[in-house]
Protein backbone atom coordinates (compact mmCIF):
# COMPACT_ATOMS: atom_id res chain seq x y z
CA UNK A 1 0.00 0.00 0.00
CA UNK A 2 1.07 3.52 -0.49
CA UNK A 3 0.93 6.47 1.86
CA UNK A 4 -2.20 8.17 0.35
CA UNK A 5 -3.85 4.59 0.30
CA UNK A 6 -2.93 4.62 4.07
CA UNK A 7 -3.80 7.87 4.28
CA UNK A 8 -7.10 7.36 2.88
CA UNK A 9 -8.06 4.05 4.84
CA UNK A 10 -7.35 6.02 8.23
CA UNK A 11 -9.60 8.90 6.94
CA UNK A 12 -12.64 5.98 5.90
CA UNK A 13 -12.06 4.37 9.15
CA UNK A 14 -12.31 7.30 11.45
CA UNK A 15 -15.58 8.53 9.05
CA UNK A 16 -17.20 5.21 10.68
CA UNK A 17 -15.82 5.81 14.46
CA UNK A 18 -17.32 9.31 13.67
CA UNK A 19 -20.49 7.94 12.85
CA UNK A 20 -21.16 5.74 15.41
CA UNK A 21 -19.99 2.20 13.36
CA UNK A 22 -17.46 0.99 15.51
CA UNK A 23 -17.65 -2.39 14.23
CA UNK A 24 -17.02 -0.90 10.64
CA UNK A 25 -14.44 0.93 12.25
CA UNK A 26 -13.09 -1.46 14.05
CA UNK A 27 -12.85 -3.74 10.97
CA UNK A 28 -10.70 -0.85 9.27
CA UNK A 29 -8.53 -0.21 11.82
CA UNK A 30 -7.57 -4.01 11.63
CA UNK A 31 -7.00 -4.05 8.32
CA UNK A 32 -4.51 -1.16 8.49
CA UNK A 33 -2.95 -2.89 10.83
CA UNK A 34 -2.36 -6.11 9.07
CA UNK A 35 -0.27 -3.81 6.27
CA UNK A 36 0.89 -1.57 9.19
CA UNK A 37 1.53 -3.19 12.67
CA UNK A 38 3.10 -0.33 14.24
CA UNK A 39 1.13 2.92 13.22
CA UNK A 40 -0.19 4.50 16.52
CA UNK A 41 -2.81 5.83 14.89
CA UNK A 42 -4.77 2.64 13.74
CA UNK A 43 -4.15 1.09 17.30
CA UNK A 44 -5.50 3.94 18.68
CA UNK A 45 -8.59 3.28 16.47
CA UNK A 46 -9.03 -0.17 17.22
CA UNK A 47 -8.72 0.15 21.19
CA UNK A 48 -11.16 3.31 20.72
CA UNK A 49 -13.67 1.43 18.07
CA UNK A 50 -13.36 -1.64 20.35
CA UNK A 51 -14.42 0.41 23.43
CA UNK A 52 -16.80 2.31 21.25
CA UNK A 53 -19.32 -0.86 20.81
CA UNK A 54 -19.38 -1.17 24.91
CA UNK A 55 -19.39 2.68 25.81
CA UNK A 56 -19.47 5.42 22.87
CA UNK A 57 -19.75 8.26 25.39
CA UNK A 58 -16.02 6.82 26.87
CA UNK A 59 -14.54 6.35 23.01
CA UNK A 60 -15.94 9.71 21.69
CA UNK A 61 -14.50 11.74 24.41
CA UNK A 62 -11.14 10.01 24.06
CA UNK A 63 -11.08 9.94 20.55
CA UNK A 64 -12.07 13.71 20.75
CA UNK A 65 -9.46 14.75 23.21
CA UNK A 66 -6.58 12.16 20.84
CA UNK A 67 -7.02 14.58 18.29
CA UNK A 68 -6.88 17.93 20.20
CA UNK A 69 -3.53 16.57 21.59
CA UNK A 70 -1.81 14.02 19.03
CA UNK A 71 -1.08 17.67 17.26
CA UNK A 72 0.76 19.03 20.24
CA UNK A 73 2.31 16.51 22.33
CA UNK A 74 4.80 14.00 20.93
CA UNK A 75 3.68 11.53 23.73
CA UNK A 76 -0.33 11.93 22.77
CA UNK A 77 -0.19 7.87 22.12
CA UNK A 78 1.40 7.30 25.30
CA UNK A 79 -1.16 9.31 27.26
CA UNK A 80 -3.88 7.71 25.89
CA UNK A 81 -2.29 4.21 26.51
CA UNK A 82 -2.31 5.58 29.65
CA UNK A 83 -5.58 6.66 29.74
CA UNK A 84 -7.49 3.62 28.49
CA UNK A 85 -5.09 1.39 31.02
CA UNK A 86 -6.50 3.30 33.82
CA UNK A 87 -10.30 3.67 32.70
CA UNK A 88 -10.58 -0.27 34.05
CA UNK A 89 -8.71 0.61 37.35
CA UNK A 90 -10.97 3.28 37.78
CA UNK A 91 -14.15 1.36 37.16
CA UNK A 92 -12.96 -1.04 39.66
CA UNK A 93 -12.64 1.55 42.04
CA UNK A 94 -15.66 3.54 41.48
CA UNK A 95 -17.25 -0.09 41.84
CA UNK A 96 -15.61 -0.83 45.32
CA UNK A 97 -16.71 2.45 46.35
CA UNK A 98 -20.27 1.83 45.58
CA UNK A 99 -20.36 -1.46 47.16
CA UNK A 100 -19.85 -0.17 50.51
CA UNK A 101 -21.72 -2.93 52.79
CA UNK A 102 -22.25 -0.41 55.36
CA UNK A 103 -24.27 1.92 53.49
CA UNK A 104 -27.64 1.13 51.44
CA UNK A 105 -26.96 0.89 47.52
CA UNK A 106 -28.57 2.05 44.66
CA UNK A 107 -27.88 1.55 41.22
CA UNK A 108 -27.01 3.92 39.31
CA UNK A 109 -25.56 1.85 35.75
CA UNK A 110 -22.10 3.40 34.61
CA UNK A 111 -22.47 6.47 37.38
CA UNK A 112 -21.41 6.98 41.05
CA UNK A 113 -23.18 9.21 43.55
CA UNK A 114 -22.11 12.58 44.12
CA UNK A 115 -21.86 11.57 47.91
CA UNK A 116 -19.59 8.78 46.80
CA UNK A 117 -17.82 11.27 44.46
CA UNK A 118 -16.62 13.80 47.57
CA UNK A 119 -15.68 10.69 49.41
CA UNK A 120 -12.88 9.83 46.01
CA UNK A 121 -11.93 13.84 45.98
CA UNK A 122 -10.89 13.36 49.89
CA UNK A 123 -8.91 10.11 49.20
CA UNK A 124 -7.13 11.69 45.48
CA UNK A 125 -6.64 14.76 47.67
CA UNK A 126 -7.87 17.30 45.00
CA UNK A 127 -11.46 17.31 42.51
CA UNK A 128 -9.28 17.66 39.34
CA UNK A 129 -7.22 14.34 40.62
CA UNK A 130 -10.56 13.03 41.44
CA UNK A 131 -12.89 13.59 38.41
CA UNK A 132 -9.73 12.88 35.59
CA UNK A 133 -10.19 9.35 37.08
CA UNK A 134 -13.73 9.36 36.27
CA UNK A 135 -14.57 11.42 33.45
CA UNK A 136 -14.25 8.61 30.55
CA UNK A 137 -15.61 6.33 32.83
CA UNK A 138 -18.00 6.95 34.99
CA UNK A 139 -21.21 10.02 35.28
CA UNK A 140 -21.43 11.74 37.93
CA UNK A 141 -25.07 11.74 39.65
CA UNK A 142 -26.46 14.75 40.91
CA UNK A 143 -29.75 14.49 42.66
CA UNK A 144 -30.20 18.22 43.91
CA UNK A 145 -29.62 21.99 43.23
CA UNK A 146 -26.62 21.98 45.85
CA UNK A 147 -25.02 19.54 44.47
CA UNK A 148 -25.13 20.85 40.94
CA UNK A 149 -23.81 24.34 42.06
CA UNK A 150 -21.24 22.81 44.25
CA UNK A 151 -20.11 20.42 41.05
CA UNK A 152 -20.54 23.12 38.10
CA UNK A 153 -18.26 25.60 40.58
CA UNK A 154 -15.72 22.74 41.04
CA UNK A 155 -15.27 21.86 37.26
CA UNK A 156 -15.15 26.06 37.00
CA UNK A 157 -12.55 26.41 39.81
CA UNK A 158 -10.24 23.61 38.05
CA UNK A 159 -10.39 24.95 34.38
CA UNK A 160 -13.04 22.92 33.13
CA UNK A 161 -15.02 25.32 31.55
CA UNK A 162 -16.31 23.99 28.52
CA UNK A 163 -17.18 21.19 30.20
CA UNK A 164 -19.39 23.41 33.00
CA UNK A 165 -21.00 25.55 30.80
CA UNK A 166 -22.31 22.32 28.50
CA UNK A 167 -23.53 21.05 32.43
CA UNK A 168 -25.52 24.50 32.27
CA UNK A 169 -26.93 25.05 29.33
CA UNK A 170 -27.88 21.34 29.19
CA UNK A 171 -29.73 21.57 33.01
CA UNK A 172 -30.65 25.27 33.13
CA UNK A 173 -34.08 24.35 31.90
CA UNK A 174 -34.89 22.05 34.34
CA UNK A 175 -33.86 25.00 36.67
CA UNK A 176 -36.14 27.19 35.06
CA UNK A 177 -35.03 30.91 36.09
CA UNK A 178 -33.31 30.08 39.68
CA UNK A 179 -30.80 32.69 40.21
CA UNK A 180 -28.20 30.65 41.69
CA UNK A 181 -28.14 28.30 38.69
CA UNK A 182 -28.25 31.13 36.53
CA UNK A 183 -25.75 33.21 38.99
CA UNK A 184 -23.02 29.81 37.66
CA UNK A 185 -22.79 31.52 33.49
CA UNK A 186 -20.78 34.15 35.78
CA UNK A 187 -18.76 31.94 37.58
CA UNK A 188 -17.32 30.17 34.34
CA UNK A 189 -17.53 32.90 32.89
CA UNK A 190 -15.27 34.49 35.50
CA UNK A 191 -12.59 32.21 34.85
CA UNK A 192 -11.89 33.41 31.31
CA UNK A 193 -11.15 37.16 32.48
Amino acid sequence: MSKISRDLLLERAEGEFLKGDYRKALRAYGLILKDYPSLDEARIGVYLSDLGIESEEEAQALFDYYQVIKSEKPNAVDIIDGLLDSLDSSKKKIQELLMDPLEEQVEYGDGIRYSDFLVLIESRGSFREAFEDIMFSTKVVITDKDEFIDFVTQLAKEGFDEMALGYLDATTSLFGDDQDVLALYNVVNGNHK
